[in-house]
């Protein structure tokens, strides 16, 4: 029997994300959208290319009748998820897109995100939801954190190689690239067509969100702090998201660490060594992919990894928590192939 998912703040591009991939899901039935300042709106009209799918009308979050949903993808702004999350039903799952249960610790929260983290009651039940390391605490989860895009993006190849000592801790570059997608749909004018094409920029230098999420997880990784040199980029591209990470190691056995932690995952894909992954051949997918190759400074190896940002970087990676979640088979309705050109 299907299980039915509530999507809250469908009006974004991750909730129009998750539509078009549960609409292709062979357990999942969308019971309820919900856009509050779109509310009473049919999907199809905020989103011409779902037209054709029956779907909700939208409506508010507080109109929806939780009481028939089995889990909620809250796509919300950061800050809204806490108060959600502390008044629901007990019975309801949530994978929360935003970043308001991603870090741990509460300080962490309000130096990265200015607010305070209202839910730590809540916090011990929450599971980092990054599936290739967390598999077993985000099946019995009842909240789960999906990671950010450029986390993902970095710690799907840093985190093995971490745990292994295969890279050196210290000295860890990540030079990041994303798509204007992940930048989200409200408008914004540093994202305005005139504004990104044809060009290419750092932001967030020195002082990006997801530093937070990065110092989290490779320390736990590593046993030891780690603080790695994070600068992100914006592409004139609409979707796809790249990692270009610079550290010390042997680059053949830092290929076969990543071979061997990887090995049966269904979603990523390590190149043969020398190989360089491509955005391009990622577009449309939930899958990642990672390249090694040597640098050629003695001791030195360069990792590419690449995925898309709205899929496995955020809807396509919070269905596959769901699945975790709901006792689905973990492939379920994320197995499309990248689309191309």
């Amino acid at each position: 029997m299907a299980k039915t998912v509530a999507i809250l703040g469908a009006s974004g591009y991750t909730g129009a994300e998750l539509v078009r991939i549960i609409a292709g899901h062979p357990d999942l039935r969308i019971g309820a959208l919900s856009a509050d300042r779109k509310a009473g709106m049919a999907m199809g009209a905020v989103f011409p290319h779902l037209r054709h799918l029956d779907l909700p009308v939208l409506q508010r979050m507080d109109e929806i009748d939780f009481s028939g949903i089995d889990l909620a993808f809250a796509a919300l702004p950061h800050g809204l998820t806490h108060s959600f999350a502390k008044d629901m039903l007990g019975h309801l799952k949530v994978v929360d897109l935003s970043a308001d249960f991603r870090l741990r610790d509460a300080a962490d929260y309000k130096k990265w995100y200015g607010l305070d983290h209202t839910a730590m009651g809540i916090q011990p039940e929450v599971a980092f939801g990054l599936p290739e390391f967390y598999r077993d605490e985000i099946a019995g989860a009842r909240i789960t954190a999906n990671t950010g895009c450029y986390v993902a993006t970095t710690l799907l190849p840093l985190i093995p190689l971490l745990r292994a000592g295969a890279i050196a801790p210290d000295g860890i570059v990540v030079d990041a690239k994303s798509g204007a997608s992940g930048a989200g749909r409200a408008p914004n004018e540093a994202t305005l067509f005139s504004e990104v094409n044809e060009g290419f920029k750092a932001y967030g230098v020195g002082a990006h969100r997801h530093m937070g999420e990065l110092d989290q997880e490779l320390s736990l990784a590593a046993g030891q702090p780690v603080t790695a040199s994070f600068t992100p980029h914006l592409v004139p591209m609409t979707r796809g998201m790249q990692a270009t990470i610079y550290a010390a190691g042997d680059a053949k056995t830092v290929h076969e660490t990543l071979v061997q932690a990887h090995e049966g995952e269904p979603f990523i894909d390590v190149l043969p060594m020398g190989e360089v992954p491509q955005v391009q051949h990622v577009r449309g997918s939930n899958r990642c992919r990672i390249g090694v190759i040597a640098d050629r400074m003695e001791g030195r190896v360069i990792v590419i990894s690449v995925l898309d940002n709205l899929m496995k970087g955020a809807s396509g990676q919070a269905v596959q928590n769901a699945n975790l979640m709901l006792g689905l088979k973990e492939e379920a309705g994320l197995m499309m192939a990248p689309m191309f050109p």
